[in-house]
C-alpha cells in the first residue's frame, strides 16, 4: 500500500475529504519522525512500537575495492508489532 492509497482508505473510513485525510495521515508520520528524532519511543496500543536502536561499528568489506573498512555507528528506526497486530496477520 502506497501513501496515496492508505490517505484514500483513511478517507473513506473516516468520511474525511482526501485534503484532510492527507493532513492526517501526514501529521502522524511528522509525529512518529520527530519522536524518534529526539529518541523517544512511540507505542501505539494494538499496532506496536516504533524505537531507534543503536548499531555498533563494525568491520565490512567495500564491494568495489574489496578491501576492509570500518561503517561508523549510527542509529535505526525500527518497529515491533504488538499482538493484536500479530494476530490480524496470523488469521
Amino acid at each position: 500500500m502506497t501513501k496515496t492509497e492508505l490517505i484514500s482508505v483513511v478517507a473513506e473510513k473516516t468520511d474525511f475529504t482526501k485534503k484532510n485525510a492527507e493532513a492526517a495521515v501526514n501529521a502522524v508520520v511528522t509525529a512518529i519522525t520527530e519522536a524518534l528524532a529526539s529518541g523517544d519511543k512511540v507505542s501505539i496500543v494494538g499496532f506496536g512500537t516504533f524505537e531507534v536502536r543503536d548499531r555498533k561499528e563494525k568491520q565490512v568489506i567495500n564491494p568495489q575495492t574489496k578491501k576492509m573498512m570500518t561503517a561508523p555507528a549510527s542509529k535505526a528506526p525500527a518497529f515491533k508489532a504488538g499482538q493484536a497486530l500479530k494476530n490480524a496477520v496470523n488469521k
